[in-house]
């Protein structure tokens, strides 16, 4: 019996899970981690539980301890760094004219080295950036591109229901999206209205989209004749949440009814 808790890093995304021994971790609390790039620190996502076995049969690193006083005096002067690293590459960017858009910096918490993450259409030869960046701050220097669902998860904003992104709050990985998956939503095909802040199709669709086939498995399809205590109509809307379909008599006009108020199914 192992007492694990899951561990989310920057910008959201992926939980890692750890080995807690007798740490007591409330949700959001800092801790410092060993990882394969180097000593991090992390966000406690999901409280210790007992468990069996590791997940995926995995060897869990402990953690290291809760981060102190001077683990977030640390933490500060690093985000510090990394606002000057990341002023300092875009003046370096615009002087070698290179085509690349550059989108946030990590400085690891042991100053082992510093990522910059960026966008470009094309392969980038950023050789001469990069010594540029080596010989201003003396370590190792990363260069990882990134796609716009990934930007769009560092940098973080509103979506169009007015809440923060999904990508960087609560969603772990991406998964593929599909028009469809929209167009058995019911939602309006116009790119505008199905889009995310990142120019893709929004995530939404794919993790409520089980959901929506489930709802709409007992809901009578488009077209189908239906009796209800209002009359007898063809259905011509469905709207899953509400558990109601909209349907057409036969004078021509339309009514809204539940599920439950349809005595009988035709055709």
């Amino acid at each position: 019996m192992i007492r694990i808790t899951g561990i989310r890093f920057r910008g959201g995304g992926k939980v890692y899970f750890f080995d807690a021994g007798e740490l007591e971790l409330p949700l959001m609390e800092k801790v410092i981690v060993e990882t394969e790039r180097g000593i991090s620190v992390g966000t406690v996502a999901i409280v210790p539980r007992h468990q069996e076995e590791p997940p995926s049969d995995t060897i869990l690193k402990p953690i290291l301890r809760v981060a102190g006083n001077d683990d977030h005096e640390k933490l500060k002067q690093n985000r510090e760094k990394e606002i000057e690293a990341k002023g300092f590459c875009q003046r370096c960017i615009e002087k070698h004219n290179l085509d690349m858009r550059l989108v946030d910096v990590e400085h690891l918490f042991d100053g082992s080295k510093i990522i910059f993450y960026f966008t470009a259409d094309e392969r980038i030869d950023f050789r001469a950036l990069v010594r540029d960046l080596a010989a201003k701050f003396h370590t190792r220097i990363e260069m990882r591109q990134i796609g716009v669902r990934n930007k769009a998860r560092l940098v973080g904003g509103i979506g169009s229901c007015g809440r923060e992104l999904c990508c960087c709050t609560f969603l772990t990985s991406f998964e593929p999206v599909s028009v469809k998956m929209a167009k058995d939503q019911n939602v309006s095909l116009n790119p505008a209205k199905i889009s995310g802040v990142c120019g893709r199709l929004m995530c939404c669709f794919k993790y409520e989209y089980d959901t929506y086939l489930t709802m709409k498995r007992d809901m009578p399809k488009i077209g189908k004749i239906v009796s209800s205590e209002k009359g007898t109509g063809k259905v011509v809307r469905q709207n899953v949440l509400a558990n109601r379909v909209t349907i057409q008599i036969e004078d021509g006009s339309e009514v809204e009814i539940m599920l439950d108020s349809i005595v009988e199914e035709a055709q």
